[in-house]
């Protein structure tokens, strides 16, 4: 049973006395039942005033038992003397005399809680509920369950702060305290009513944690009391820092922070205590529906010899019209109706290189999707979809992953091995003899530094890599093909020519001739993932 006791008494006469809610003045007598909290509103006022009129030296219960979590309560400590209530110029206000019940009365005539400034009224009723509710429709999101999540105004914690320093002035002296981490949070509380309300109008499960991939948030805001944590910048400058990202510097966080150092006769210089009741309702800024990321990974063949992985774009010029990440993605973006992607994959090609074999391993983040259930058939058909539309690429086992499975793509990148083929010329003619011994090397170890064409986006550094096995296939006096299965990341076009001697030994060093590479193809990437189909 989660009831309010006798010492509770002072703390709900004196909140209703200076303007705050039903809900709230729970939240500060420590309630933690969440049904209670879910009462229409006028029935809640109407237990707290029988509360008050109750005179019975007794635990008085306002509500029904509820099997809930249990309460917080207020801590019994000797709290330190001191003065009785001042003014405004220095700290706690004369109030009416929490004594005086009909003053409590008058004074419970709804209006805007002085606290929580409307959230725990007008929005927790139906028609808000349906407005949030209409929004989600409209979104059109596949979901079977959600969480929410609110952003209050900053100056609410400063509220909250005032509050808190009134109702401990005041059971101050009956010898008790409230520590802050006491209270019920606006956030909890508001989460408790709302939810259930949000789960039936949608017809899905609801969770208090991160639990699923679908999220419905609420922005909240108070342009009439802006400014009211704006005298914390000078009280605690150190707590208030510009942020590129940031539009203002008073974040709810840079407040709860100031809140925590500044001291309490320069909180209540500064601030009201008891804050003032607003005339005005919070309003709802934003309300935002958000899937979580979606990830589809396969593996893909590349067959043109003029497409790039990724787009190409110098100096804010495109360079070719399209790329292996557009034509893969340009299809998962419209089944999954996404607002944006993010690829990645096993290493990379050159715009000049095909990948053969079983191909390269890839990943996609689809982030925010409208859709997000595929049964195996529909993923096989939107595979079919991307190979039917060009004949640059094609995909393979393309399936959905999930955010960790992509990692093993990434695990041990540079201790895989990669497969290539190279069609080589040579200045000087050659035989077949002249360059079978290279097929006799095991484990050739290079030292490369990074290659002229790649050191505008790669740090200059000296790598050491390494060629494991190597097979020659003779063509003609000046044109041979060869085999290499080589560590991840070996740069294999300067291994051919030498990069001007930034890659040494080189296939030009080792047959004693100039080397350079026609064409090159990428025949196995060894990573076992993601699993086949």
């Amino acid at each position: 049973m989660c009831s309010l006791t006798e010492k509770d008494r002072p703390v709900v006469q004196l909140l209703l006395n200076t303007g705050t809610c039903p809900r709230c003045i729970l939240r500060f007598c420590c309630v933690g039942s969440q049904t209670l909290y879910r009462r229409p509103y006028k029935d809640l006022m109407k237990d707290l005033k029988e509360f008050l009129k109750n005179n019975q030296e007794k635990e008085v219960t306002v509500c029904f038992d509820v099997v809930d979590p249990p309460c917080k309560r207020m801590r019994l400590e000797h709290a330190e003397e001191g003065p009785d209530d001042v003014n405004h110029n220095g700290a706690l206000q004369q109030i009416p005399s929490v004594n005086d019940e009909n003053t409590a009365m008058e004074n419970s005539a709804v209006k805007v809680c002085n606290v929580c400034l409307g959230i725990l009224q007008e929005f927790c009723e139906a028609d808000f509920v349906k407005k949030v509710c209409q929004k989600v429709n409209i979104a059109d999101y596949q979901f079977t369950s959600f969480v929410f999540s609110v952003s209050l105004p900053p100056q609410l914690s400063v509220r909250e702060c005032a509050a808190w320093l009134l109702v401990n002035q005041e059971i101050g002296k009956l010898g008790l305290s409230l520590a802050k981490d006491d209270v019920v949070q606006l956030k909890e509380a508001y989460k408790w009513i709302i939810h259930p309300q949000l789960s039936e109008e949608l017809g899905v499960l609801f969770f208090l944690l991160m639990e699923s991939l679908f999220e419905v948030s609420v922005v909240f805001a108070h342009p009439e009391t802006d400014e009211e944590c704006h005298f914390l910048a000078s009280a605690c400058p150190d707590c208030f820092k510009p942020a590129k990202n940031k539009q203002s510097v008073f974040t709810r966080m840079a407040v709860i922070k100031a809140l925590e150092k500044i001291k309490e006769e320069d909180f209540l210089k500064h601030f009201p205590c008891p804050p003032s009741s607003p005339k005005n309702l919070c309003i709802a800024l934003e309300i935002q529906c958000n899937n979580g990321a979606v990830f589809v990974a396969g593996r893909y063949n590349k067959y043109s010899r003029n497409l790039p992985q990724t787009p190409w774009i110098i100096d804010g010029e495109r360079k070719l019209e399209s790329s292996v990440e557009e034509l893969i993605s340009e299809h998962l973006m419209v089944e999954f109706k996404a607002d944006s992607f993010n690829f990645s994959s096993s290493g990379r090609e050159d715009v000049d290189v095909r990948t053969l074999g079983n191909g390269r391993p890839f990943a996609i983040e689809l982030v925010n999707p409208r859709r997000i259930h595929f049964t195996a058939e529909e993923m096989k058909g939107l595979q079919q979809t991307i190979n039917n539309s060009s004949d640059k690429i094609q995909v393979r086992d393309l399936q959905l992953v999930t955010r960790e499975a992509i990692g093993r793509m990434k695990e041990g990148e540079e201790e895989k091995t990669k497969t290539y083929s190279a069609l080589i010329w040579t200045d000087k003619a050659i035989q077949k003899e002249d360059i079978a011994f290279l097929d006799d090397i095991k484990e050739l170890k290079l030292d490369q530094k990074t290659p002229l064409r790649v050191l505008h986006r790669r740090p200059l550094a000296v790598r050491c890599r390494i060629i494991h096995t190597m097979k020659s296939e003779y063509i003609d006096e000046h044109h041979f093909r060869l085999h290499l299965k080589t560590q991840a990341g070996t740069y294999i076009k300067e291994f051919v020519h030498g990069d001007f001697g930034r890659t040494k030994p080189n296939i030009g060093s080792l047959l004693n001739r100039t080397a350079d590479i026609l064409e090159l193809d990428v025949e196995s990437v060894d990573v076992d993932w993601p699993p086949t189909l």
